[in-house]
């Protein structure tokens, strides 16, 4: 065979393809040797080029998705110029491709689907990788552990994974904890009873929480968009309500990663510190009066033996 117009190789390459093709079998075992060869050279150039791009996008999910396109469209080439070595013509090969993409196109909607969502994911950057995530619809929570065209990978606070396909993430709440700025707030409400010390018990909360060490106890004002809070611990009344003073304590937590922790280690604090103080937690409870105006009930003593089945 001698080398055409279609062919993907220059003239020289293409007679040693030719005179090596005499031997049986030969132009298969070349073909693989080129896709080894090429996959070889597909993770060299991924090594080569890592750092130029990492620096570039700055974004580590952009850096995996530019790598490993890069790889992909590496072995692509060597898959064509391995079909080129077995016999192929371009002409083969570009009709081969085309019904191939067509049949791949009808079977594999749904992931094309998933992978353009994945480009609206990553210009969009709702969370990037090693951001701490929560899905509101299911209350779960983890660490974004890998982004790519088709899927987002979570890594789970439960030591499980999420794989989310792309286009659900897109129609789903996700609340980002690690966006810019991971101080977090909380909030701690409590109803203490009407003749408790009121400003002993806010004391005792706001120093509750400015004692626990993942609290930031002080400090500039904490900006979040235009509006500005006080950085260190604060309690607020809320109400008057029916069983006791509702008090709020806000405070802000340095890291979001263990919240649940933080807010417990609080309310240990509070329930100590109260109880030492004399201040009383109000609950829920009712008093029944009665007086001359509860009106009256007549009983019989002996029907209501009979009743009871006294003799």
């Amino acid at each position: 065979m001698g080398a055409g117009p279609d062919s993907l190789l220059p003239e020289g390459a293409q007679t040693v393809i030719d005179q090596l093709a005499a031997i049986p079998g030969s132009r298969l075992v070349a073909a693989g040797i080129v896709l080894l060869v090429g996959y070889y050279l597909s993770g060299v150039v991924v090594k080569l080029v890592g750092r130029p791009v990492a620096r570039r996008f700055r974004r580590p999910s952009v850096t995996r998705t530019v790598l490993r396109s890069i790889r992909t469209g590496v072995f692509v080439l060597a898959v064509l110029i391995a079909l080129a070595v077995a016999g192929l013509r371009m002409g083969d090969i570009v009709i081969s491709v085309t019904v191939f993409s067509a049949v791949l196109g009808l079977i594999l909607a749904p992931i094309i689907g998933s992978i353009i969502s994945g480009l609206f994911v990553l210009a969009d950057r709702p969370y990037e990788i090693g951001d701490l995530i929560e899905l509101t619809d299911v209350g779960r929570r983890g660490f974004v552990e890998d982004i790519t065209l088709r899927y987002t990978k979570v890594f789970t606070l439960e030591n499980t994974f999420l794989v989310l396909p792309n286009s659900s993430i897109r129609e789903r709440d996700v609340i980002n904890y690690s966006a810019e700025d991971e101080r977090t707030r909380l909030s701690l409400p409590m109803v203490v009873t009407y003749e408790s010390d009121l400003d002993r018990a806010r004391e005792i909360m706001e120093s509750a929480a400015r004692e626990t060490p993942e609290v930031i106890d002080g400090g500039p004002e904490i900006r979040i968009g235009s509006a500005r809070y006080p950085a260190e611990p604060t309690c607020y009344i809320d109400e008057f309500g029916d069983h006791g003073i509702g008090l709020s304590l806000r405070f802000w937590v340095k890291t979001p990663y263990y919240l649940p922790r933080v807010r417990s280690k609080v309310q240990s604090r509070v329930w100590d510190a109260m109880e030492a103080a004399d201040v009383e937690i109000a609950y829920p409870h009712a008093h029944l009066m009665f007086d001359e105006t509860s009106g009256r009930l007549g009983v019989d003593l002996d029907e209501a033996d009979d009743v009871a089945g006294v003799e």
